[in-house]
């Protein structure tokens, strides 16, 4: 557990700091309210030692913080003879127990025991919660594609073993949701599915994602904190983009695929772990390990199961079945429909963006039309394929027609039009008195 002291007793903080930290807590410790309100807003504690009396910042006051804020830890208050009405309304506030001074510190450690249990029911209650409603969320995933039906039925044969697993498709095609479908048909569907994205956590900061660290491993680490890795014990970790980490993580991941055990950073001992391992790259990574950017051993080690995603315009029969399924999911457009025109023109658009590009647009078209059939004309400019020019048409001509169609776009705006020709408004101005383009 992680537990912050507040008081502004020096030997009382001091005694209860040895006391804890030898029953092998992580203990962070403050002498004033406000110094213990900024360490609860930049770390995750489990318990609170909370005396009522500091300075600077009330008991009371950071309660009501702690309360309002939705702040999840657990608060012991720590209160004088004369203050036990005080120490109820606290309890009211939300506290978990209070301690008359001066207490044994058996008394001290069972109340710890106790506060931390609840925490740990809360949180595996909350985690349990998140994860029904996100499977009742992502448990469709909506195609007829021949290809999409031979995955799916991969998985299911795929999550009967507990290799680890590499998914590779471009990006938006729904490759978490396959690696979420692979945790759920697995016998670990009932443990944490945690997935962390490689490319998008800075890189000094992933490997204190992937591995925790320990209190003192670094500016700012002020309490031991557990990784992702930790976190995803006896379930599933889902290492998206996997080919954007660096050479030094790559080394120490495999040395955890193969043995199971890792350091924190600033460790000096190794935790143990029961994670099944599901990656995922829009990366051609085998390319990698020939240019020497990715480490051949992990790539095997990682490959040994693995699927291929098709794109979206491979499979472009399940446009019509993923728009009705995107509009009829949320609940503001579910009296909403396209147009045939303008399902014809989603049909046939290449979808370089997949899946989420498809699903942002049928959002956006559905927000934007007044009536309940979404037309043609509420999509964008850039789905709609331009009418093929007449081969006899000048070029002057063509161009002429193009200046109007962006300064159309540009709502009449010459020098928004000029930027977006990529010309000088001089230029412009030039060209439409030459073509006799009144305003």
């Amino acid at each position: 557990m992680n537990i912050l002291i507040a008081d502004d007793n020096e030997n009382l903080r001091r005694v209860i700091s040895l006391e804890l930290t030898e029953e092998g807590y992580a203990v962070a410790a403050a002498s004033d309210g406000i110094a213990a309100y900024e360490l609860l807003e930049k770390n995750d504690f489990d318990v609170l030692l909370l005396d009522l009396n500091m300075p600077l910042l009330g008991g009371m006051e950071i309660l009501k913080k702690i309360k309002a804020l939705h702040i999840p830890v657990e608060v012991i208050v720590l209160t004088g003879h004369g203050t036990v009405s005080v120490a109820v309304e606290a309890m009211k506030l939300g506290a978990y127990d209070f301690l008359t001074k001066p207490f044994e510190m058996s008394q001290l450690k069972a109340v710890v025991e106790k506060a931390g249990e609840k925490k740990r029911i809360v949180s595996e209650n909350l985690m349990l919660k998140s994860q029904l409603r996100r499977q009742a969320e992502n448990k469709k995933i909506i195609s007829r594609s021949p290809l999409m039906l031979e995955i799916l039925e991969s998985v299911k044969k795929i999550a009967l073993t507990d290799f680890p697993v590499l998914i590779m498709g471009e990006s938006g095609t729904g490759k978490e949701l396959i690696a979420l479908a692979v945790h759920d048909s697995s016998q670990r569907y009932d443990g944490p599915f945690i997935p962390i994205n490689c490319g998008a956590i800075p890189e000094n900061m992933i490997e204190s994602e992937l591995f925790g660290h320990e209190k003192g491993a670094f500016t700012g680490a002020l309490v031991r904190k557990p990784g992702l890795l930790e976190l995803a014990s006896n379930g599933t970790l889902f290492l998206d983009e996997i080919g954007e980490l660096d050479q030094g993580l790559q080394t120490r991941l495999l040395r955890v695929l193969e043995t199971g055990r890792f350091f924190r950073v600033g460790g000096t001992r190794e935790v143990q772990v029961n994670v099944r391992y599901v990656a995922a790259t829009n990366r051609d990574i085998k390319a990698g390990v020939d240019k020497g950017n990715f480490r051949a051993d992990l790539y095997y080690r990682i490959s040994a199961l693995t699927l291929h995603i098709p794109p979206l315009r491979q499979r472009q029969g399940d446009v019509p079945l993923l728009v009705e399924y995107f509009l009829k999911n949320n609940p503001a457009f579910r009296n909403k429909q396209f147009s045939g025109d303008a399902l014809q023109i989603l049909q046939h658009y290449a979808w370089p963006g997949n899946v989420r590009e498809l699903q942002n647009i049928v959002h956006r078209a559905a927000l934007l039309s007044r009536d309940e059939l979404i037309a043609a004309s509420d999509l964008p400019s850039d789905l709609v394929p331009a009418p093929p020019l007449p081969a006899h048409m000048k070029l002057e001509e063509i161009e002429k027609n193009h200046i109007l169609a962006v300064i159309r776009e540009a709502g009449g705006q010459k020098g928004k039009a000029a930027e977006l020709l990529g010309i000088d408004p001089k230029t412009l101005y030039r060209k439409l008195r030459a073509y006799r383009i009144s305003e």
